[in-house]
């Protein structure tokens, strides 16, 4: 009895040293975390489980999209995919797609260009077949032998068109006009048409030249005939050559000198 009251004092004894407080301690620091972990549901993944990583996912995603996408042809191609995902036979439709706009573009400058060009030399250009026949209408309207006849009093409603036709719109009736170069390079631009008054109606004939070189035309013959009267001419620059050598001096050269 003695000798088992002696060991438990020394029992209690060692439990009172602090080497054991500080086990004691972490033993029970130990059984807490094991209590812990039981109470708590299993969340970790087992060893042999591979989980995908974000990355792994986002990468099988794209690929899913990229394989679900309709195929790009020349038709429904709209540059949304880009060219390094586009496959060869989607290589060439692009290529194709983007040959035919560019065509497009250049067909389009170039009828611009066309329809400029047309403007400029018929219409706007002031030695174009429309500024030339605008001039002879001018000069008609401020002719008094023609007024008289055509319109007295009021040379404002002479009008003047092209060629008749079933058109009652004036200014839809074409214009003849021609325009032709002879052998000695010199450009000729003949035109007539037609004009009206209160009190009758006549035909009008224009005959210009251009020479090589040069920006300007120059009047030929520049007439109006007029039902029932004489032709009246407003430019006619062989009659006014004939007349300068019929009514010029005579000369003649003798010994390189002239003589009048």
């Amino acid at each position: 009895m003695m000798k088992m009251l002696t060991t438990s004092a020394a029992g209690v004894r060692l439990l009172r040293s602090p080497a054991a407080v500080r086990q004691l301690a972490q033993t029970r620091t130990i059984l807490t975390a094991s209590r812990a972990s039981r109470a708590a549901p299993t969340t970790a993944p087992s060893a042999g489980i591979l989980v995908p990583s974000r990355r792994q996912y986002a990468t099988t995603q794209q690929g899913q999209e990229t394989s679900k996408r309709r195929a790009v042809t020349p038709f429904n191609d709209d540059g949304h995919v880009p060219w390094t995902q586009l496959s060869a036979t989607e290589k060439a439709g692009r290529a194709v797609q983007q040959s035919f706009n560019f065509g497009l573009v250049i067909l389009g400058v170039v009828m611009t260009g066309g329809i400029a060009y047309f403007l400029f030399t018929d219409v706007l250009s002031p030695e174009s077949k429309t500024a030339y026949f605008n001039r002879a209408v001018d000069r008609i309207r401020a002719d008094p032998r023609i007024v008289a006849l055509l319109s007295p009093g009021d040379p404002k409603k002479i009008a003047a068109h092209g060629e008749e036709t079933n058109n009652k719109w004036r200014r839809a009736r074409p214009l003849a006009a021609t325009v032709e170069k002879d052998r000695r390079g010199v450009e000729h631009m003949k035109m007539h048409f037609h004009i009206e008054g209160p009190r009758g109606s006549g035909v009008v004939g224009l005959h210009l030249t251009k020479q090589p070189g040069h920006w300007e035309h120059e009047y030929q013959t520049f007439y109006v005939d007029i039902r029932g009267h004489h032709r009246i001419y407003l430019e006619n620059k062989e009659a006014e050559v004939a007349a300068a050598k019929k009514g010029g001096n005579k000369e003649f050269k003798f010994l390189g000198v002239k003589w009048n």
